[in-house]
C-alpha cells in the first residue's frame, strides 16, 4: 500500500529536518502575503480537523514502527490552532511516538505575541520544543516592502516570548532580500534585531527568485536589481561583524553562495576570515564570480 494514499505530509520542511518525520495539522499559510514567497501561495488556508492529524499519526507509526527521534509538523504556522488542539496533538504524537526527542514547527513571531504566555509554556511542556521563524530582515523599511507584516519590534518580542516560554528559537535570515542597494540596511537592521533576540540558532538563506511570488515579478522587470556576488557577500560579512550574540550561525541550505558556519562570538573571526578569503577570489576570477552568481536562478525553497 502506498502510504501517500492514505497520508497527508507537509510540502515543505527545513533542510535540518531531512530526516524527521512530518506531520501535517494545517495547510497553507495563515498570511501569506510576502511578495519573496511562492511556497503557499496557490493553496487555501485550513486547519485540518484533529481527527485527521490523528489518523495521519496512526499511519505514521504503522508504516514506520514506534521510533522516531524527530518530528517536524507543518504547514507554516502550527501555533494558529487552538492552545488547547495543539497540546492535545502533542500528547497524542508522544503517546504513538514514545522515543521522540525533538519535534519543531514554523512558526510567526507575530503568533508568538498573539498568545499568552501560560499558552506558550503549555505547547512546550506538551513536546513542541523548537520553533523556526523568518525573520529575514530586521530593517523596518525592507520589512514592509516585503509585506512580512511585522515591524522589528514585534519581531524582537514574538521570539523573546518563545525564548521565554522555554522553546528554541531559529531565525531565518535571507541574505540579498534588501537587492543591491539596500544590503547595508539590511546588514544593520538585521544585527540589530538579533542582538536583542540572541536565537539559538541564525540560518541563513540567499534570495532565490521564484516564480509565482511577487517580488518575481520586480526582478522581471527591472524593478528590483538583485544583489552581486560581491554585494551578498559583503553583506553577511557586515552582518556577523556586528553580531553579539551567543547563536550558532548556520549556512545550511543549497542557495548560499559560500558556507559559513559557526558558534558565536567563538568563531566570528574565522567566518569572517572565511568570506575575506571567498571575496578575494571574487575580485579577481570572474569564473568564480559567474558561478556563486548562477545560484540566483535556483528555485528551491
Amino acid at each position: 500500500m502506498n502510504v501517500f494514499a492514505i497520508y497527508d505530509p507537509p510540502p515543505y520542511r527545513p533542510p535540518s529536518e531531512a530526516s524527521s518525520l512530518l506531520l501535517r495539522v494545517t495547510r497553507g499559510c495563515p498570511w501569506n502575503r510576502c511578495t519573496f514567497c511562492s511556497m503557499y501561495k496557490s493553496t487555501v488556508f485550513e486547519r485540518r480537523a484533529k481527527e485527521e492529524i490523528f489518523r495521519d499519526i496512526d499511519t505514521l507509526r504503522e508504516f514506520t514502527g514506534s521510533r522516531a527521534p524527530t518530528v517536524f509538523i507543518g504547514d507554516s504556522n502550527s501555533l494558529v490552532l487552538e492552545t488547547k488542539t495543539l497540546v492535545e496533538i502533542l500528547l497524542y504524537l508522544y503517546k504513538a511516538f514514545p522515543s521522540v526527542e525533538r519535534v519543531t514547527s514554523y512558526a510567526r513571531a507575530r503568533t508568538m505575541s498573539k498568545k499568552s504566555m501560560e499558552e506558550l509554556r503549555q505547547i512546550r511542556q506538551a513536546g513542541l520544543t523548537r520553533l523556526h521563524i523568518g525573520l529575514e530582515t530586521g530593517d523596518p523599511e525592507i520589512l514592509e516592502e516585503i509585506e512580512k507584516g511585522a515591524t522589528p519590534e514585534q519581531m524582537v518580542e514574538g521570539a523573546r516570548r518563545a525564548k521565554e516560554a522555554g522553546f528554541e528559537v531559529s531565525l531565518y535570515v535571507l541574505a540579498g532580500i534588501g537587492g543591491e542597494k539596500k544590503w547595508k540596511q539590511h546588514a544593520e537592521g538585521t544585527a540589530e534585531v538579533l542582538n536583542q533576540i540572541d536565537p539559538h540558532f541564525i540560518r541563513i538563506r540567499t534570495y532565490a527568485p521564484t516564480p509565482g511570488s511577487p517580488l518575481w515579478d520586480r526582478v522581471q522587470d527591472g524593478t528590483f536589481e538583485l544583489a552581486s556576488a560581491e554585494t551578498i557577500l559583503m553583506e553577511q560579512r557586515h552582518l556577523i561583524e556586528l553580531l553579539h550574540v551567543a547563536s550558532e550561525y548556520l549556512s545550511d541550505h543549497i542557495s548560499n553562495y559560500v558556507p559559513v558556519y559557526g558558534q558565536l562570538p567563538i568563531d566570528q573571526a574565522s567566518m569572517l576570515q572565511t568570506i575575506d578569503r571567498a571575496l578575494a577570489i571574487l575580485r579577481r576570477d570572474d569564473g568564480y564570480r559567474r558561478s556563486l552568481e548562477s545560484k540566483r536562478h535556483l528555485t528551491i525553497l
